[in-house]
């Protein structure tokens, strides 16, 4: 079982309005119709965004069986990987990860901020 937690980014200055990256990790367990949201995450650059997704992979891969955390493994470990993700992020492009194991699918996507409103 994967245990869900909860990040908030610190608010900038009063008045001031900074890009954020969106980032969350959701479970889809198979054959329920409903996600769980085991992380939220708001970070103010790309490369934050990408730390945040390599500890959240971390934490879902330490509790997963040896054969379905082998992927997770895999990609915390893979530095061109993680380049091609940095890049997307700060090109505008999200970014997702998705593990599994034989009873949920674990999607993990961060998001660069959007344009000015």
């Amino acid at each position: 079982m994967v245990t869900p937690t909860s990040t908030e980014a610190l608010p900038g200055p009063v008045g001031t309005r900074r890009a954020t990256f969106q980032c969350l990790a959701a479970a889809y367990p198979f054959h329920q119709p409903r996600s769980i949201t085991l992380s939220a995450h708001d970070a103010s650059s790309a490369r934050l965004a990408l730390r945040w997704l390599k500890e959240r992979t971390s934490h879902i891969t330490d509790q997963l069986d040896a054969p379905h955390a082998q992927p997770g493994r895999h990609w915390l470990t893979d530095e061109t990987e993680h380049e091609r993700a940095l890049t997307y992020l700060t090109t505008g492009t999200a970014y997702q990860l998705t593990l599994s194991d034989e009873h949920t699918r674990y999607v993990l996507v961060t998001y660069p901020p959007g344009p000015a409103t």
